[in-house]
């Protein structure tokens, strides 16, 4: 199993470049599904999970055809009706969005229960997704198999359009029935839905092949189904969460001047007004940040939240910032009841961690960190070991790192360019 060897403690500084949104690249695929014409893909991720739904797609009869690295036509050319492969459902929570597509192409579809990181209570709950496509017409069975995983058989003659109401904000569920309603019968309306930027830039790449879809990015959605979509170029944003990440080992590094470039440092305003708090030393341009060294960062509460607040990805470097800064902080994870599990891993570098209940956690600092031999728990906390790693003092080898190669592009590769000790080990 391969794992990362890093040797903490040097000074970090040059430019950095961040990759196209995982989030956002994941939802492409099950779009491809419901269009006959080619569509290329710009700024893709090379990452686990992009490989996963390539897997996916290829498998329900689509055709990947590579143009160079990050680019690639997808074109859905033979059709084919059968259960989602269950070693790939068993990988990625992502592969629910093929769902919807395949009910409307295929008008039955069988798969298992998503996998993908254990961050809440059990596995990852869909009823929102089912219940929003039993609105649109679809019939549900639940089989429980002798391995007590639950598998799913949905059915519909036709998905007509319906009125969904969220009981709890969802991206992927947003992005999910958003997806199924466009080439539904009638009008889709969906309610409390989540508002993140790649929502929004599926929506408008959707709208640019034929869909009818307003209001993306507000609470409220409208799709008024269309009879058919074309193809196009979809060039993915930049990852937001990857972005806040680097942002965050600049801060903590607090070494030298670190670029972060291909940004988009609009999607993170709740991060950089925590950055306004804590005292960084940033700048904004159109498309990077500039972080300067600060004389002290201070400790500020952070409570997640959903979008346009502060995420719930970014919440274990912030957690890992804290740990450097000055004074004592409270970290409030509402999204997920597992996310600050991690912090016993911090502990045992040296941070000063009270984990008061599975929400919250008090951190003392600054505490100096020192290398442990770590395994990586799930793709944030992961990443956010890393960044740990790199301003301890000593050695740190963090295995399990496809966890963390599910979402970062060579991320051991891009960390050396501003200089990181770390190197990737098979």
């Amino acid at each position: 199993m391969a794992k990362f060897i890093i040797q903490g403690g040097k000074p970090l500084k040059g430019e950095i470049g961040v990759s196209g949104s995982k989030n956002a690249a994941l939802k492409i695929f099950p779009v491809a599904l419901l269009t006959e014409e080619t569509i290329r893909v710009s700024n893709a991720p090379e990452i686990e999970d992009v490989f996963r739904a390539q897997e996916m797609f290829a498998a329900l009869g689509g055709e990947i055809k590579k143009i160079k690295p990050g680019v690639f036509d997808i074109k859905f050319k033979n059709q084919k009706c059968f259960d989602l492969p269950e070693n790939l459902v068993n990988k990625f929570r992502a592969s629910i969005m093929f769902v919807g597509p395949m009910l409307v192409k295929c008008g039955k579809v069988n798969f298992p229960h998503p996998g993908g990181c254990v961050i809440g209570a059990g596995t990852r709950p869909i009823d929102m997704f089912l219940d929003g496509f039993q609105k649109m017409g679809a019939k549900i069975e639940i089989l429980r198999r002798d391995s007590g995983q639950d598998y799913y058989h949905l059915t519909a003659k036709r998905i007509k359009g319906a009125e969904i109401f969220f009981p709890k904000i969802t991206v992927t569920g947003t992005e999910s029935l958003m997806i199924t309603a466009i080439l539904a019968e009638g009008e889709t309306v969906l309610k409390n839905c989540a508002m993140e930027p790649e929502i929004v830039a599926l929506a408008e790449f959707l709208n640019g092949i034929g869909a009818k879809i307003s209001g993306a990015g507000t609470p409220t959605i409208r799709i008024k189904g269309v009879k058919k979509l074309r193809g196009g170029e979809y060039k993915i944003i930049p990852d937001r969460i990857e972005t806040g990440t680097f942002a965050m080992l600049a801060a903590a590094s607090n070494s030298g001047e670190i670029t972060i470039k291909n940004a988009e440092p609009n999607h993170l305003e709740a991060l950089w007004s925590l950055f306004d708090r804590i005292k960084v030393n940033y700048v904004l341009y159109k498309d990077r940040i500039k972080i300067s060294p600060a004389k002290k960062i201070f400790a500020v509460d952070a409570t997640t939240h959903e979008y346009p607040g502060f995420a719930t990805d970014l919440q274990p470097p912030y957690t890992v910032l804290m740990t450097q800064a000055e004074g004592k902080s409270l970290i409030h994870e509402t999204i997920y009841d597992r996310r600050l599990i991690f912090t016993d891993l911090l502990s045992q570098m040296g941070a000063d961690v009270v984990l008061c209940d599975p929400h919250r956690a008090v951190i003392n600092g600054p505490t100096k960190l020192s290398g442990r031999k770590l395994v990586s728990p799930d793709l944030r906390a992961g990443a956010a070991l890393v960044m740990a790693a790199l301003i301890a003092n000593g050695k740190t080898e963090i295995d399990n790192i496809y966890q963390i190669e599910r979402g970062y592009e060579k991320i051991d590769e891009r960390l050396r360019k501003i200089g990181a000790d770390i190197k990737r080990v098979d």
